[in-house]
């Protein structure tokens, strides 16, 4: 898990519980937030609940922290600028789930095998994930969850979907065997390009470009020393031939 995930995981519980504007986070919260409870036979018990960060949730948060903190617009876009990249929003979709168990202990490892999201037609498995599910579980265990935001052409997979959902298999619990864990939202107008024009998002995409320029440099001058060491067995060759063909 990236470092820093934990932390904005304390961040954004503790805003859950600000009193600023309550009741117009309540409502975006509400809107963003599934839950579910299972049941088994023996009265044992497990709630899943899951948050997906969509534009309006991340902007809800942002701009209550700015508020309660009094922030300077450039503090604000250094706090958006750090939200953003802790979520790794520009590449990748986050969701935060907790499952409460009181019941069996529960085993999920490997955790990326037991979730997808379905965007349009296609599921996709999760890229990161909060290591702790792969932990025996009793209790409460919340953490991040990352799926893709982009396919291997680079096209954003919520171009043009109306609605994803999350599917997580029942065999993850004694109360879920047989049963379906499902959630969707409605995501029509949330890509994830509100915060393309930000400051913010610019020094993340400055982030990206270094990096991918950084991995561009490297596979060059390893193409070039592979170059160099070609052209200097082609002149080996020659050399060796045209010895040779002195002689006859």
């Amino acid at each position: 898990m990236k470092k820093g995930l934990f932390a904005l995981v304390v961040l954004l519980i503790s805003f859950l519980a600000l009193p600023v504007a309550a009741a117009d986070y309540d409502a975006v919260i509400k809107k963003w937030t599934k839950e579910a409870t299972f049941k088994s036979d023996y009265q044992s018990e497990l709630t899943v609940t899951v948050t997906y960060y969509a534009e309006e949730l991340i902007e809800a948060l942002i701009q209550s922290e700015a508020e309660k903190n009094l922030w300077t617009a450039d503090e604000l876009e250094n706090h958006k600028y750090q939200l953003l990249k802790s979520l790794n929003l520009e590449e990748n979709i986050p969701i935060h789930i907790e499952f409460f168990n009181r019941g069996p202990a529960m085993h999920m490892a490997p955790f990326d095998q037991q979730l997808v999201l379905w965007m349009g037609k296609k599921n996709y498995k999760p890229v990161e994930y909060d290591p702790r599910f792969n932990f025996r579980l009793e209790g409460k265990r919340d953490g991040m969850v990352f799926f893709p935001r982009y396919d291997e052409k680079g096209k954003s997979l919520l171009e043009k979907v109306n609605t994803i959902r999350l599917v997580i298999k029942g065999e993850i619990s004694a109360q879920t065997i047989g049963k379906s864990i499902e959630f969707m939202w409605d995501t029509v107008g949330d890509s994830g390009g509100g915060f393309t024009q930000s400051h913010a998002m610019e020094r993340l995409e400055a982030d990206r470009l270094i990096r991918r320029l950084q991995k561009l440099n490297a596979e060059k001058a390893e193409l070039e020393e592979g170059l160099r060491t070609k052209e200097q067995e082609i002149g080996e060759i020659e050399a060796r031939l045209a010895e040779i063909q002195s002689k006859n």
